[in-house]
């Protein structure tokens, strides 16, 4: 692993060299998006040959924002959340999901419990319990095979902001873009209101 910074916004940044292509790459910083140039041949000359080291099979070990996912490992999970800029954590168990997201606050939650019950879901108590004021930093998602995408009641009853069918994931760039612009449309709107509240 190599560290680098982002020259714009001076986010450190860890990149797996040994993913790297032998020439120059561009991509943009996950924070402030600005272009980020690294040059692959120069780094693979420098470093010692060496085996590709083993990923932890919980933790995509790249760079970028994090999102978490509630479920047992899911290579479709992971495609769809890869699709829409993140890196997946998977965490099967919902006490060890509660952890991660208290040090981290991922902006995108993922939930697929292994039996959809009725709300509130079995198991997922930990995840879906959190206090409200760290709920609104995420955006959270519930998957599962007996849902109808983006049915609102469904989503308020188990608690999260979106419901997607998981034979609806290779749509999920499109449908999570215009639920996400929607949310964002609620909360400014609502943050506005509350301003107001404040200022008279």
């Amino acid at each position: 692993m190599i560290k680098i910074t982002c020259a714009n916004c001076h986010k450190p940044l860890s990149l797996d060299e040994t993913k790297l292509p032998p020439r120059e790459v561009q991509f943009p910083c996950p924070v402030c998006k600005e272009k980020i140039v690294v040059d692959g041949s120069k780094l693979q000359s420098a470093a010692p040959a060496a085996e590709t080291p083993q990923h932890h099979e919980d933790h995509e070990n790249e760079f970028g924002e994090k999102a978490l996912i509630v479920s047992a490992d899911d290579p479709a999970l992971r495609q769809a959340v890869k699709l829409v800029g993140f890196l997946p954590v998977l965490q099967p168990d919902a006490a060890r999901a509660r952890e991660f997201f208290n040090q981290e606050f991922p902006r995108l939650v993922v939930i697929h419990p292994a039996q959809l019950t009725q709300p509130p879901l079995d198991g997922m108590s930990p995840i879906i319990s959190l206090m409200p004021a760290d709920r609104r930093k995420s955006f959270f998602i519930l998957v599962g095979d007996g849902l109808r995408t983006l049915d609102g009641n469904a989503a308020f009853l188990f608690g999260v902001n979106l419901v997607v069918a998981k034979k609806d994931l290779p749509q999920f760039p499109q449908i999570y873009r215009e639920a996400m612009a929607s949310h964002e449309r609620f909360y400014a709107g609502m943050n506005a209101v509350l301003k107001e509240k404040q200022s008279a």
